[in-house]
């Protein structure tokens, strides 16, 4: 079992930044990789970013050069650092942990004001 829970949500005005945080408990040592989607109102889940148990990164094409995913192994918590945030950008984020199940954690709002 892994268990997720998301921080750092909020309202910002576009241009700003925000940090959003992911403590992870429970099998950690399990985790092959984790990451961050996103879901905008009437809009599918997608993928923002993710990163292996390696350090490897990938983003989507829409946040790249602005998000930054990191890990701190010794806090077991991921975080998403997002720069030049844009209206687009708002929606409910939710970190994911991938082992030989998905978990998820329960989401966290961001929304950018123009």
């Amino acid at each position: 079992q892994v268990h997720l829970v998301e921080s750092g949500g909020g309202l910002v005005q576009a241009g700003g930044s925000l940090r959003l945080s992911c403590a992870t408990s429970g099998s950690i040592s399990s985790i092959n990789n984790m990451g961050w989607y996103r879901q905008a109102p009437g809009k599918q889940r997608e993928l923002v970013a993710r990163i292996t148990s390696g350090g490897s990164t990938n983003y989507a094409d829409s946040v790249k050069g602005r998000f930054t995913i990191s890990r701190d192994n010794a806090k077991n918590t991921m975080y998403l650092q997002m720069n030049s945030l844009d209206p687009e950008d708002t929606a409910v984020y939710y970190c994911y942990a991938r082992t030989f199940l998905l978990y998820w954690g329960q989401g966290t709002q961001v929304t950018v004001s123009s």
